[in-house]
């Protein structure tokens, strides 16, 4: 099975990949460069949702020739208070079905959150905060803020399980559904 993800982005082509495999899928997943369709920085669940969306639809345009396309995406959200990451996954086919997840969410602390509330984007200001360059190709902003215990390909891997999760439920109730 061919698998385009709507990004080129390491930690979301290895989320694909590991979620996959642990599955026992013999899968093969290209990148493509797709455009999210919201600003660089989404905020709240619907934007981030959409640029997941986005993201598939608009990889499954370019990968003609794969089984289906994911749309990864992570966002900000407020609530009660606070700044959240939050992060949406899409899973396209050819057919035009589209499945969408949600995962995990945790609190910035507020030397991060100021920044990003003001307009800029989170991957830059946790570049500046920790120092590193390239966080969005690795642990994020999630893998900082829980010590390392969880990460950007753990989260999208979740949200990627909850996809392959979804398409396997559809399938298996097609199988038992009785012929008309």
């Amino acid at each position: 099975m061919k698998i385009i993800v709507g990004s080129a982005n390491r930690s979301k082509m290895a989320a694909v990949r590991e979620a996959f495999a642990s599955l026992d899928m013999d899968v093969e997943v290209f990148g493509a460069e797709t455009e999210s369709g919201v600003p660089g920085q989404p905020v709240g669940d619907e934007e981030t949702l959409a640029g997941a969306r986005n993201r598939a639809l608009a990889a499954l345009k370019a990968g003609k020739n794969c089984d289906l396309a994911i749309g990864l995406e992570g966002g900000v959200k407020e609530l009660d208070g606070r700044l959240f990451i939050c992060n949406w996954g899409a899973l396209a086919f050819p057919d035009g079905t589209v499945l969408t997840a949600g995962g995990a969410q945790i609190p910035l602390p507020g030397e991060v959150a100021e920044p990003v509330r003001m307009g800029r984007e989170l991957g830059p200001v946790m570049e500046e905060y920790t120092s590193r360059s390239d966080i969005r190709q690795s642990g994020g902003a999630v893998g900082v803020f829980t010590a390392g215990t969880g990460g950007r390909p753990e989260m999208f891997r979740h949200v990627v399980l909850l996809l392959a999760g979804q398409w396997r439920f559809a399938a298996d109730q097609e199988e038992a559904a009785p012929e008309q």
